[in-house]
């Protein structure tokens, strides 16, 4: 497992890339919500989400032992954030990506010289193909999730929440993977225990609340969930014990959920984020939490939105 100090080291390494994002507060989220909430703004992050951080650490880390070319399979932020770096240190790079992902993600690819290949719809068909391509090319692939370097790079988020909320008392993060997820877990349980840290899945993708379940690592099917940036197939060999032993709870969130908290952080709090942020809104907003009169921090992981999509995405929030 990582460590508190593989975090402090993944901030140091990552300084002069990554930024560190305000948190924002909304007094009509807290209201709704009965507890204090603010949200971690890593859709301002460079590169448009929390990605940047752990391809930043990941990449630095391999072309300081000598790579000249790297690859990675993802559904879009952190190809995007792979590219961004590749492309700041002159070295080539190839993406993964599905065939169903966002042109907004492409043409951010595409514009830090990143080489774009499609290759299915799950996290299944575009791993391998990804590591296939490091082989051929000689050069090293970029974990989206599963990969201390990431993972770590990741966990800087908790280090900036500990200290921008000092009297935070829970943490809502978006799961995927599990690469932020378990990052923010090790640098906030070996921080401040006492600060509880609670993950949110799309019921559509429920792979890692069917893990902790059966207490293993569990494959579900493709999922069709609008939030993109969460749609695993299972979560990562290094991530999922790090959930097992520190994670408070992880709840599930609905499709209509999503649209709701995606459109109401978008109209009252003028907002741009993703579904897959919106998740961790959507567990505030209806009650998942279980809890009242709290200091809350919802993780808003990423803004990067396919601009024709946005009209399937809101609802009315006044209905």
């Amino acid at each position: 497992m990582i460590s508190l100090k593989d975090v402090m080291d993944a901030r140091e390494r990552i300084s002069e890339i990554a930024y560190e994002t305000p948190i924002l507060q909304s007094e009509q989220l807290s209201k709704l919500c009965g507890n204090q909430l603010y949200m971690k703004s890593e859709h301002l992050q460079k590169t448009g989400s929390f990605k940047i951080r752990g391809a930043s650490n990941k990449v630095i880390h391999a072309i300081e032992n000598g790579a000249k070319y790297v690859t990675t399979a993802s559904s879009g932020n952190h190809g995007q954030a792979v590219a961004y770096v590749a492309n700041k240190y002159g070295v080539p790079v190839t993406i993964v990506v599905p065939e169903n992902v966002s042109m907004c993600k492409v043409n951010a690819i595409q514009a830090y010289n990143g080489k774009i290949e499609k290759c299915g719809t799950t996290s299944g068909e575009r791993l391998p193909r990804a590591q296939e391509i490091a082989v051929q090319e000689s050069g090293v692939y970029i974990p989206p999730y599963d990969d201390p370097f990431v993972m770590a790079g990741q966990g800087t988020v908790g280090l900036e929440i500990l200290e921008q909320a000092e009297n935070v008392d829970v943490i809502i993060v978006p799961v995927g993977g599990g690469g932020l997820l378990s990052g923010i877990l090790t640098a906030v349980k070996e921080s401040n225990p006492k600060v509880k840290v609670i993950g949110v899945e799309p019921e559509l993708a429920n792979d890692t609340y069917l893990s902790l379940q059966n207490k293993r690592i569990t494959t579900i099917p493709a999922t069709s969930t609008i939030a993109d940036g969460l749609r695993t197939n299972q979560p990562g060999d290094l991530t999922f014990p790090v959930l097992m032993k520190y994670l408070d709870d992880l709840v599930l969130v609905s499709e209509e959920e999503i649209r709701q908290a995606f459109s109401f952080v978008l109209e009252r709090t003028k907002q741009f984020i993703e579904p897959s942020s919106a998740t961790t809104i959507a567990a505030a907003l209806f009650n998942k939490l279980n809890f009242e009169g709290k200091n809350v921090v919802t993780v808003i992981s990423g803004g990067n939105v396919d601009l024709d999509s946005v009209h399937q995405l809101i609802v009315s929030t006044t209905e």
